[in-house]
């Protein structure tokens, strides 16, 4: 073999050397990428210690729809839950479940938070009285005692369902209970309650041999609100949009889980609680079946929500003296 056919060959074996150096550099590049891409990591803060209500997320965990989606997400517990807005607004959490009420007066308050998902579609917080107090519809709490958790907002609930109802609101007689709303039903310190929630308090009352009335607020004048919304701040939907939309992916297959799981999904939740909150399972079972056709968007995308609802609860808030500023509902919220 002379000498170019030597060199021939050694040019190819190093052309080759290169191509493969290449192929394994950009391999490398890939396997980086798709790396980096699985450790997007989103901070997402519940609303309360972990109920049925969330079963849709631990279920998109256990399930890891969170995983295959890229994102490596952490559920908390906030010590305070009025703390949530604001620290989604300050950059300390990505995301977090609250009220589209709250969102509104927050809004109001120029806190810069945005709601990205309607989770709840409708009214939990529900007007609660004794059967043995014998009030047939709103307008029959005149005279009777009410108790509600320090909360003007639920007194504002109440005022509107009497009023539309046909009474009149300036003769209501208000008692301030805290968060003591099951002791002060058991004990017949009022006649009825604001501020427990359709899903929660009210079988927790009936397990413990109480008749209840249940009225519905958005059958009384009260906007039909979304009761949970999940929310970002505006700085994170510039940053972290798509992985938001991932998030809302990912949850929306933990919701259809649960749907068709539900003793799967509802046996997850339980392995999951705080606690420092124990489930009663009992409840917590009838507590998914109350959330899931309140959660349900029909022929809609899981979380969507309408500039409409938005509109009408923003009025409503304006008009009774709610919010500080006026707000745009365009700005309120968003659909990913």
């Amino acid at each position: 073999m002379n000498f170019n056919n030597w060199k021939k060959i050694l040019m190819s074996s190093a052309v080759f050397l290169l191509i493969l150096t290449t192929m394994a550099a950009c391999g490398s590049d890939n396997i980086k990428n798709n790396a980096e891409e699985a450790e997007t990591e989103l901070t997402v803060l519940l609303d309360w210690y972990p109920n049925a209500v969330h079963a849709f997320l631990y279920a998109a965990e256990e399930q890891g729809y969170f995983e295959e989606a890229g994102l490596k997400v952490k559920l908390q517990t906030p010590a305070d839950t009025n703390d949530a807005l604001k620290l989604v607004a300050a950059g300390k959490a990505d995301l977090a479940l609250s009220y589209q009420m709250q969102v509104a007066i927050s809004r109001a308050e120029d806190i810069p938070i945005v709601s990205v998902a309607a989770i709840v579609r409708h009214p939990l917080n529900r007007l609660f009285a004794l059967d043995s107090a014998a009030i047939q519809s709103p307008k029959d709490l005149v005279g009777k005692k009410i108790g509600y958790p320090s909360i003007p907002l639920d007194q504002l609930i109440v005022d509107t369902m009497v009023e539309s109802d046909g009474g009149d609101p300036a003769k209501l007689n208000y008692v301030d209970i805290g968060w003591d709303l099951i002791p002060a039903m058991t004990t017949s310190k009022v006649d009825a309650i604001i501020g427990g929630y359709v899903n929660h308090e009210k079988p927790l009352l009936e397990k413990e041999g109480l008749k209840l009335s249940t009225f519905d607020p958005s059958a009384y004048g009260v906007p039909d609100y979304y009761e949970l919304v999940l929310t970002a701040s505006e700085a994170g939907l510039k940053s972290k949009s798509a992985a938001f939309k991932k998030f809302i992916e990912a949850a929306a297959k933990g919701q259809q889980y649960t749907v068709d799981n539900q003793e799967k999904s509802l046996q997850n939740l339980l392995d999951s609680q705080n606690e420092s909150f124990p489930l009663d399972a009992e409840i917590e079972k009838q507590s998914l079946d109350i959330l899931l056709p309140l959660m349900d968007a029909g022929s809609e995308t899981f979380g969507s929500q309408t500039e409409e609802s938005w509109q009408s609860v923003i009025n409503w808030l304006y008009e009774h003296g709610q919010l500080k500023n006026e707000i745009k509902a365009a700005d309120a919220f968003r659909n990913l």
